[in-house]
């Protein structure tokens, strides 16, 4: 058995589902505005309609709601139990009883499953993958199922080095129990705020204005992508060299790359 399944086993995951549950509450209609204009810029695209949308590891349902708005049929789905309630919580909140959104428990790891999967134009998978145990197994399951033409939007944890070794042991801490969740956060969540104020203030700008700024980012939440960043594991990671060729070789062309120190966004268009 290798080590993340045994982790796996003796339940050392994050709980997503329960941080996009805290999430979703208080969800505003300008952070779905502004998840929409992300996901526009990155598949260059004003309308999704007569695609098909799948959604893997849909979280909390969020970009899954902003595909069906730009008009594409979607399909969700996701590991953890809460994360698919949640979506189904937003469906019920802008499309209940909508049979172009369906949603469903499944994993990105079994093959099987991923195979007997709807065909879909449009394959959205956003800091996902590296969460699963065994990333590289992820990226070939969904690899076999985009179409020729489809388009693939993954992001992927940056190998940053011995910085990513630093944040495993963290997360391995996190998930350790009760105890090493409130020793993470006590440590972790004041030093990210006053980093935070401490560049603002040398900047001359408003503190606040970098928690407005970041839900126009993706129109997520800070806070729950600080819990999101120290509790997530499994966790691996890849530099954007690897996850290009690794794809490259499996007949795609890169559309667009977004690289950032700790995540890189990749946009991949299937050929022959």
């Amino acid at each position: 058995m290798e080590s993340w399944e045994k982790d796996i086993e003796n339940k050392q995951r994050f709980k997503f589902g329960n941080n996009w549950k805290a999430f979703i509450a208080s969800l505003t209609e300008s952070q779905i505005d502004e998840a929409e204009r992300s996901l526009v810029e990155m598949l260059h695209r004003d309308s999704l309609s007569g695609n098909r949308f799948l959604d893997v590891g849909c979280g909390s349902g969020l970009f899954s709601l902003v595909a069906r708005r730009l008009g594409a049929s979607v399909h969700s789905f996701d590991y953890d139990p809460m994360s698919v309630a949640c979506a189904e919580e937003l469906k019920r909140m802008y499309y209940p009883g909508d049979e172009n959104w369906t949603i469903e428990s499944g994993s990105a790891l079994d093959k099987e499953y991923v195979d007997s999967l709807p065909a879909a134009d449009i394959i959205y998978s956003w800091g996902v993958l590296h969460h699963t145990g065994d990333m590289w197994g992820a990226l070939e399951n969904i690899a076999g199922i985009v179409p020729i033409d489809g388009q693939l939007f993954i992001a992927i944890y940056n190998d940053q080095g011995f910085l990513s070794s630093f944040w495993l042991k963290v997360k391995k801490i996190y998930n350790s129990g009760w105890f090493g969740r409130m020793l993470v956060m006590s440590i972790f969540l004041p030093i990210f705020a006053l980093k935070g104020f401490i560049l603002d203030l040398l900047r001359l700008k408003s503190p606040l204005r970098r928690y407005h700024e970041y839900r126009q980012s993706r129109g997520m939440s800070v806070f729950h992508d600080w819990k999101d960043w120290l509790g997530g594991y499994p966790f691996e990671y890849s530099s954007a060299e690897k996850v290009i060729d690794f794809y490259c070789l499996k007949g795609f062309l890169l559309y667009k790359l977004k690289q950032r120190p700790k995540m890189n966004q990749f946009v991949f268009v299937r050929k022959n």
